[in-house]
C-alpha cells in the first residue's frame, strides 16, 4: 500500500475537496482522483464520495479516518527506529497546560535547533492523564508532575523545575503579609484534585488557615488575570511564563519553606523512540537554568535516578551538539 496515498486521502476527508487536496500536495486533482481510486481498490471499500461541491467520507472512509493519523505517524518514525547516524522522526510528547507556556516552547526550540528532522506532535492534558497514556504506550514521554506514588522500574523520570508555593496578591497588597492575606483576603483557590491544588490545600491546612473562598479553578494563568482583576489572593506553584510577569501582581514568599510541585519528564525505559526520547531530555538538561539544574540534580540522585543510569536508559547521539530538553496537572 502506497503511504502517500493515505496522505492524500486524509487531506481530501480534512479539506472536502480534492482540488485543495491537489493544491497541498503540488499534484492535479486527476492524480488525487486517480490515488483515491487506487486506495479504494486495494481496501475494497469506497471511502469518499460527493455532496454537491464537496467531498465526504463515507462511514469506511471515517472509519479509516479514526487511524490513518497513527499509521503516517508510524511511517514517518520508521527511519529513526533504523538509522543509527540521525536523530529524526515524530516525538510523540504530552504536557500539562502550565508546561505549554512556560518551559516547553524554549525546550522546544532547542530541539527544533539541534534536530530539524524531529517533528514533535504534543498532546496536553492532567499528569495522570500523561502517565497512562506514557505507560500505555500512546505517547513517547510527558512533561508532568512526579506521580504521588512510586514508579514501576519500566519507568524513568528525569526532574525538571521545582516550583515552591508562593501567595498572588494584587500590587496594592505587596506590604502586607502572605498569610495574613491568606487569613484575610477571598481566596482563589487553585483546583484541589491537581498536584498543586492538593500542596495548597495541605498548606493551608497544616496552618489552620480557613479561608474566604471566592472560586475554585484548574487553570493558573486565569488566576493570575483574576488577582490582577482584585478578586482576591491565591496560594499556587510559583510558576515562570511570560503570559503572567507581565500583570500588575506580586508573588510573596511564605515565611517557611513549602513542599514544592515537581515538574520533569517521564517515559518508558526501553522504548523504540530512546534516540528521540533522549535527544528531548539532552536539550531539556542543557536548557535549564543554573538553579534550577542544581536542584535537578539534586533530585534525580534523591530518587537514585543517576546521569549514567539514564544515559544507559536511552543514549543521545547528537553529532557535538550541545549536550542533548484544558486541566493543569
Amino acid at each position: 500500500m502506497e503511504t502517500a496515498f493515505l496522505q492524500t486521502f486524509a487531506l481530501v476527508a480534512q479539506t472536502g475537496s480534492m482540488a485543495e487536496a491537489a493544491r497541498r500536495q503540488d499534484l492535479s486533482a486527476t492524480a488525487v482522483a486517480l490515488q483515491l481510486r487506487a486506495l479504494e481498490r486495494e481496501l475494497g471499500a469506497t471511502l469518499v464520495a460527493r455532496s454537491g461541491r464537496t467531498v465526504r467520507p463515507t462511514p469506511a472512509g471515517h472509519r479509516l479516518l479514526d487511524c490513518v493519523g497513527d499509521i503516517l505517524r508510524a511511517v514517518r518514525s520508521l527511519h529513526t527506529v533504523v538509522r543509527d547516524d540521525v536523530v529524526a522522526g515524530e516525538l510523540r510528547l504530552g504536557a500539562i497546560n502550565t508546561a505549554l507556556h512556560t518551559l516547553l516552547p524554549h525546550l522546544l526550540h532547542r530541539v527544533a535547533t539541534a534536530h530539524p528532522d524531529v517533528t514533535v506532535f504534543i498532546q496536553s492534558g492532567a499528569s495522570l492523564q500523561l502517565f497512562e497514556a506514557v505507560r500505555q504506550g500512546e505517547i513517547d514521554a510527558a512533561v508532568c508532575l512526579h506521580p504521588e506514588f512510586a514508579l514501576a522500574k519500566s519507568m524513568a523520570w528525569e526532574p525538571l523545575r521545582e516550583e515552591p508555593l508562593v501567595v498572588l496578591a494584587p500590587r496594592a497588597l505587596a506590604q502586607h503579609a502572605p498569610l495574613d492575606l491568606l487569613r484575610s483576603q477571598p481566596l482563589l483557590r487553585y483546583d484541589r484534585s491537581v498536584g498543586g491544588g492538593k500542596l495548597a490545600d495541605r498548606y493551608l491546612r497544616k496552618h489552620c488557615i480557613a479561608p474566604l473562598e471566592r472560586f475554585e479553578l484548574g487553570s493558573l494563568l486565569a488566576i493570575a488575570l483574576m488577582v490582577q482583576e482584585g478578586l482576591g489572593v491565591s496560594l499556587v506553584p510559583d510558576i515562570d511564563s511570560p503570559l503572567t510577569n507581565g500583570l500588575d501582581i506580586v508573588r510573596l514568599p511564605l515565611p517557611d519553606a513549602s513542599e514544592p510541585r515537581r515538574l520533569g519528564v517521564i517515559w518508558m525505559r526501553g522504548s523504540p523512540r530512546a534516540r528521540l526520547v533522549a535527544a528531548f531530555l539532552a536539550q531539556a538538561r542543557a536548557g535549564l537554568t543554573p538553579m534550577n539544574r542544581l536542584a535537578a540534580r539534586k533530585k534525580a540522585r534523591d530518587a537514585g535516578v543517576g546521569r549514567s543510569a539514564l544515559r544507559a536508559t536511552v543514549e543521545a547521539r547528537t553529532d557535538g551538539q550541545d549536550a542533548a530538553r484544558g486541566t493543569v496537572g
